[in-house]
């Protein structure tokens, strides 16, 4: 962990809904004209598109059917810590990009003079040092630790996002089918396919989270692959959990008073309806991030 570098994380499965998170952080960079060093998660993997499919039919041949991209083998957790560690201690670090899209090909391509990168690949890794006043990291593994590595040690705020399994699934499965097209055994394939590692690498991170937001719906979801439609914000509840109140200065009072029908459920612990989920993260996480500015100097 960094004073003078600070490095937040948010980490959440896929589809869990950390770009409301992000969307809030993005905000508050913005009022108190902070600049990010901001970092995807996407560009640890080990793997390019290609390449994975091809490890996946290998794996499938030899038996196992539970290689993912939320394992070590398909990520370089090491990255991610030496990643964190080297920004921690100097402010600076190498970064690349994978490319989710041909418009993502296309502005890399232009950025990097002319290259002929395509969608599935990463560009090359590249020397970040540029001044900025912190790490902003997105994706699956941001308090990750597998045998000697251990990322979430690097981190200064690490922020989880999980709803409920059969919310996020259904997030999942209705992601997948309309920005993706994948078809629905696909889709739960995968699911299916992800089940130990999320049990082994993605769960256990939301024990070492400083602040954890989990959305519960208030609507039937016990069925989540027949689902017609996403529970909407309105029709949920996000639990706030924070591992340790008083390392933030977290005011309750004050929150309670600000987010209407909100309530505390444990002593750590803040319930808002779900349509108030990015306004209470702006609420709790603009003096948490301005008092990470204000140590630097």
């Amino acid at each position: 962990m960094s004073k003078k570098h600070p490095v937040v994380a948010i980490t959440g499965s896929s589809g869990a809904g950390t770009t409301t998170v992000k969307d809030a952080c993005e905000h508050i960079f913005f009022r108190q004209k902070i600049m990010p060093l901001v970092i995807e998660g996407d560009s640890f993997h080990s793997l390019d598109r290609g390449a994975f499919k091809v490890a996946v039919a290998k794996h499938d041949a030899e038996g196992n059917n539970s290689f993912s991209h939320f394992g070590p083998e398909a990520n370089h957790f090491d990255k991610i810590a030496e990643t964190f560690r080297t920004y921690g201690e100097a402010g600076a670090c190498k970064r690349r990009y994978y490319i989710h899209s041909d418009e993502e090909a296309l502005f890399h391509n232009e950025r990097l003079g002319g290259t002929t990168f395509s969608a599935g690949e990463f560009t090359p890794w590249e020397d970040i040092t540029e001044t900025t006043d912190l790490l902003f990291y997105e994706g699956l593994h941001g308090g990750v630790k597998d045998g000697d590595t251990d990322v979430s040690k690097f981190v200064d705020l690490l922020i989880g996002v999980v709803p409920i399994v059969n919310l996020e699934w259904i997030q999942k499965i209705f992601r997948d089918n309309s920005q993706r097209g994948y078809p629905a055994d696909v889709i739960v394939d995968t699911i299916l396919r992800r089940m130990p590692d999320y049990v082994n690498y993605i769960t256990p991170q939301f024990s070492r989270t400083d602040i954890n937001l989990q959305r519960v719906p208030t609507v039937d979801t016990s069925n989540p692959f027949i689902a017609r439609d996403i529970p909407t914000p309105d029709e949920s509840f996000v639990i706030i959990r924070f591992r340790n109140p008083l390392r933030f200065n977290i005011d309750f009072p004050y929150l309670l008073n600000m987010v209407p029908d909100s309530f505390m459920s444990r002593r750590n612990t803040l319930v808002v309806p779900g349509g108030k989920m990015g306004y209470a993260m702006e609420l709790i996480l603009a003096p948490i991030i301005q008092d990470m500015i204000t140590d630097k100097a």
